[in-house]
């Protein structure tokens, strides 16, 4: 896996959480998407937005 891979500013922008449609933060320390009402950080492997629940950080 390849590891600090910066994504597209315009893909990132224009991406919402799945689940409550909330707009994301990036955070590229981590190499993940914030939804802070979710609670989730949805990770991004080799640049890419993995969008799915099932594969998201719970966040405390």
């Amino acid at each position: 896996m390849t590891e600090g891979i910066m994504p597209d500013r315009r893909m990132l922008e224009a991406l919402v959480c799945p689940l409550t449609q909330a707009p994301l933060s990036y955070d590229a320390a981590r190499q993940e998407l914030v939804s802070r009402p979710a609670k989730l950080a949805y990770p991004i492997r080799d640049g890419i937005p993995v969008m799915l629940v099932d594969e998201a950080r719970r966040l405390e």
